[in-house]
């Protein structure tokens, strides 16, 4: 039994997303929670499980798996008839972990420190900027449309949310630009947006 604890319009719309895409729904039930939001509105709920009281949350037969890269992994893995992930020995499965991991390791980190203004050399050591991520991302995409095997996957449903959410964030360069623009265009997340106005005007 998958349990998928869920904030419409968060971060957790991208495991929606990715449900969609794999033809899951059938498979998990999505339970809507409250979340403390960044504007101050919302609350922790007390029906959430997570241990932070944050979303997004799967649970599988009483075994929590939290963090959006971690879940949208186990998910990939449950249901590789999808196409999203990549299996275990397949030559490209590092190159699909590694960019789960940048994403929430370095990527997410640089981009927050630099929209709150923070610098300092501990910080650019540790998880570089604006400009590394721009050419690491523009490098990645030179002989590839997408950014494993030359097909859509979950690292690009990852690695593209920040872009997607926040329209002031420029990736720096028209080839991220339009990689974001395929992303966008993936009938999934269109479906996911759906379903969340909806959640949100009930």
């Amino acid at each position: 039994m998958l349990t998928f604890y869920h904030a419409p319009m968060t971060r957790s719309t991208r495991v929606l997303t990715l449900l969609v895409a794999i033809g899951a729904l059938d498979a998990v039930e999505v339970r809507d929670v409250t979340v403390m939001r960044f504007d101050g509105t919302g609350r922790r709920d007390p029906s959430n499980p997570h241990p932070e009281g944050k979303v997004p949350l799967l649970v599988q037969d009483g075994e929590m798996i939290w963090e959006s890269a971690a879940i949208l992994l186990h998910l990939t893995d449950l249901f590789p008839e999808s196409g999203l992930g990549v299996p275990v020995g397949d030559p490209q499965r590092g190159r699909y972990l590694s960019w789960l991991a940048w994403y929430a390791g370095v990527m997410e980190p640089a981009l927050i420190h630099d929209a709150a203004g923070l610098s300092h050399p501990f910080l650019s050591a540790t998880f570089r900027g604006p400009a590394e991520i721009r050419d690491r991302l523009s490098s990645a995409l030179s002989t590839s449309d997408w950014l494993v095997g030359g097909r859509y996957t979950a690292a690009d449903l990852l690695v593209s949310s920040p872009y997607l959410w926040f329209k002031d964030l420029d990736p720096g360069c028209d080839r991220i630009r339009d990689w974001v623009a395929r992303c966008a265009a993936h009938p999934a997340r269109a479906t996911a947006m759906q379903m969340d106005g909806t959640a949100l005007a009930a």
